[in-house]
């Protein structure tokens, strides 16, 4: 019996259902790219900007904003035109709107991703999930019909929705797979989340071209088309269970909690699953409700959470985004007539890799997959920067730099792409847990955010050596997974503790833990 992978329809249902959110996630991250030109161009027509000065200003606009810009040290990317004073002001109130169009998405993660616990402790994680795609269609509306009104304001406030949809996604998703997820594909199946996240980005890409969507005539409609799979989510999640640990721990609800576990795993025996929950509840009851402060005023709970937050900061600071930020510049140097099509070509490895994690997760491990994945891109990083600095002299180094962009971001999904999403529920029991994941999420946006608004100032400051700076950042997140991290493949809370008291030299007797399936208990036949 505990040896069995209960792998059963209704749980690859439930879970392709739920990762349906993390596809919104991805594609709403992607889609404001591609058709940015022609974005700022319908601004510029709304706002009534003369004609005359639209080129100027999408000469500057779209090589200071894009999170595609060009390489500053490589082309000098100041109009001359910008000279005269009423031109300079309409490119900066242009440039203002589209920085808010790019980042209130990420405001909007970074204030609703305290909440995705919360709302999944006091709806359940299937109503919370539902009630998380009023948002999303709420944003999609307003996107979809912003070509009608005022598409600045519009475009604005649908992201901003958007991101407080996908800020509480960022929780849910993760929470619920993993409770209904049984132990031997706990990992294989949280990595399910961050492979769904790559996939819509993937798409949106695609669908952004200008032949596809992304057209002036079609804009609005890529923008507003993650409507649908939040209405094929919100219908599917009607025959979804609901997660067995919220129904017995939080409701007492065993009876209901047997039918979904039967549901989920294929049998009408769960005394297994239903003891450990048992004890589950029994060591939830004797914790006190967990405030994110106790998190890190609590001896208990302190180095976990530190632990968990570097994971979402490595994951972040890594400088992922800075190499899709610079795909399409390098691209383009190294000749390629078509560089949207090579950046589709990084996705594409994206989507790729991320899926062999999945595979790899449970037979290698967690802490080993971060660090060879972290490993891998601080080397990749050291050549990047070198091929970046002797592009000028060598041009073939702009292969180098081509080669080391596909082989970062297959490292990055390896392990610091999907680990860091899974591995904070490891860390914790039932009580502390929607905390630590809402500061975990809160965490990870927060650098997103940090990314995005500091990264254009950084290459311009660092020019060619910039990817030196973020090998160094991975050097340093490197080393602490290595002497601070434990690994959590097949561990019980018992066994975890036991691991971060030796990293942190601890001698504390450990707090009586539960050895539980759902999170990693040991296998005995």
């Amino acid at each position: 019996m505990k040896g069995r992978n209960w792998v059963t329809g209704t749980l690859v249902f439930a879970v392709v259902t739920a990762a349906l959110g993390s596809f919104q996630f991805g594609y709403d991250i992607g889609v404001i790219n591609a058709p940015q030109e022609v974005i700022i161009s319908h601004y510029e027509y709304v706002l009534g900007i003369p004609l005359e000065d639209r080129k100027a200003i999408n000469n500057y606009t779209i090589n200071s904003t894009n999170d595609l810009p060009t390489i500053p040290y490589l082309r000098d990317s100041t109009p001359t035109s910008l000279a005269e004073e009423e031109t300079t002001t309409s490119t900066s109130l242009i440039t203002m709107l589209w920085s808010l169009s790019v980042s209130s998405f990420a405001v909007g993660g970074m204030i609703a991703s305290f909440f995705g616990g919360w709302l999944g402790d006091q709806l359940g994680r299937i109503k919370a999930m539902l009630v998380a795609n009023v948002l999303s269609l709420a944003g999609a509306l307003l996107m979809g019909f912003s070509k009608l009104g005022p598409s600045h304001i519009l475009i604005i406030s649908g992201r901003s929705i958007s991101g407080l949809y996908c800020g509480l996604i960022s929780g849910l998703v993760p929470m619920y797979i993993g409770e209904i997820a049984p132990t031997t594909l706990r990992g294989a199946l949280g990595t399910l989340h961050q492979l769904a996240i790559v996939t819509g980005i993937l798409i949106s890409q695609i669908v952004g071209l200008n032949f596809i969507l992304g057209s002036h005539e079609q804009w609005h409609i890529l923008l507003g088309l993650s409507a649908l799979p939040a209405i094929l989510q919100s219908l599917l999640l009607l025959f979804c269970p609901e997660s067995p640990r919220y129904l017995y721990i939080k409701l007492d609800e065993e009876v209901k909690a047997k039918k979904s576990l039967k549901r989920l795993r294929g049998s009408d025996d769960v005394t297994k699953d239903i003891t450990e929950m048992r004890k589950e509840k029994e060591e939830a009851s004797s914790e006190q409700k967990v405030s994110i402060i106790q998190l890190f005023t609590n001896s208990s709970y302190r180095q976990s959470i530190i632990v968990a937050l570097m994971l979402h900061m490595a994951q972040q600071f890594s400088g992922i985004n800075a190499i899709f930020y610079y795909s399409t510049s390098i691209f383009q140097t190294a000749g390629i007539s078509q560089p949207v099509y090579a950046t589709i070509g990084v996705g594409a490895v994206n989507m790729v890799f991320t899926a062999i994690s999945v595979f790899l997760v449970e037979k290698a491990g967690r802490r080993s997959l971060f660090l060879i994945g972290m490993s891998g891109m601080f080397v990749c990083a050291i050549f990047m920067s070198v091929g970046l600095i002797l592009l000028n002299k060598l041009a073939w180094m702009s292969y180098v730099s081509m080669v080391a962009i596909f082989l970062f971001v297959s490292f990055f999904e390896i392990g610091p792409g999907p680990i860091p999403w899974f591995m904070v529920a490891e860390f914790f029991s039932q009580g502390p847990r929607p905390a630590a994941l809402a500061i975990a999420a809160f965490s990870n946006w927060t650098c997103n955010f940090i990314v995005a608004l500091c990264f254009q100032y950084i290459a311009k400051f660092c020019g060619p050596y910039v990817f030196f700076l973020f090998a160094g950042v991975v050097l340093a997140f490197t080393l602490f997974t290595f002497f601070k991290v434990p690994e959590t493949k097949g561990k019980s809370f018992e066994e975890i503790a036991a691991e971060f008291r030796k990293k942190s030299g601890s001698a504390q007797a450990p707090k009586a833990a539960v050895e539980m399936e759902f999170l990693g208990a040991s296998e005995t036949v």
